[in-house]
């Protein structure tokens, strides 16, 4: 799987220059470019079908639990619920990592774009009230998104709205978005299940 585009929207203090960063990206990054379909083919290849209808198109659920168990395997903590909000309790982070005596969270899209909201927000959330030190949204390019579960969250429809968490004031801390995007498509492939049925991509 590919690394298109890395987009930091806040940046602040002396966290992106330390080694605890530079060992937690080189991490995601290698937990991303492992991951694979078909399984043991060394590359990312999707079923050639757009995903408009049902039963069309390749699932999201599977490609993020092989993500999961990568950085698991690189001791993350999986599914971690954090008390952020004041009247609510968010649900929990997909994967989260120990940085001094706050956390540093991966959260990967497998929902709409509200979801994509959602995420962006409560890592934010987190990033001010100095429980996180940091966060990143994973989810797909626009081309990739063609092959997947109808209106899964994707890079374009978040972009503009990236301004909003740029204008945070923050002392200390790093938010950024990766945008993910396949290898290839061919129709010699398997379908990727939808929903959380069928194998993690590992």
């Amino acid at each position: 799987m590919k690394i298109e585009r890395i987009e930091r929207l806040i940046d602040t203090g002396d966290f992106s220059q330390s080694t605890e960063w530079i060992s937690i990206e080189k991490q995601i990054t290698q937990a991303i470019h492992k991951i694979e379909w078909p399984i043991g083919s060394g590359s990312f290849t999707l079923f050639d079908q757009p995903g408009k209808a049902r039963g069309e198109g390749n699932g999201v659920k599977p490609i993020k639990e092989a993500c999961m168990k990568h950085l698991s395997a690189m001791g993350w903590d999986l599914e971690t619920k954090i008390d952020i909000a004041t009247l609510k309790q968010p649900g929990p982070i997909d994967a989260t990592y120990k940085v001094g005596n706050r956390l540093f969270c991966v959260e990967w899209e497998t929902g709409n774009i509200s979801s994509s909201h959602r995420a962006l927000n409560k890592m934010a959330l987190g990033i001010l009230k100095k429980i996180l030190i940091g966060g990143v949204l994973i989810l797909p390019t626009r081309k990739m998104y063609k092959y997947l579960t109808d209106r899964v969250g994707n890079f374009p429809e978040i972009e503009p709205y990236f301004d909003l968490w740029r204008s945070l004031k923050v002392d200390e801390g790093l938010l950024a978005v990766i945008a993910i995007e396949h290898d290839g498509v061919s129709d010699q492939v398997p379908r990727i299940p939808k929903g959380t049925d069928g194998r993690s991509l590992v």
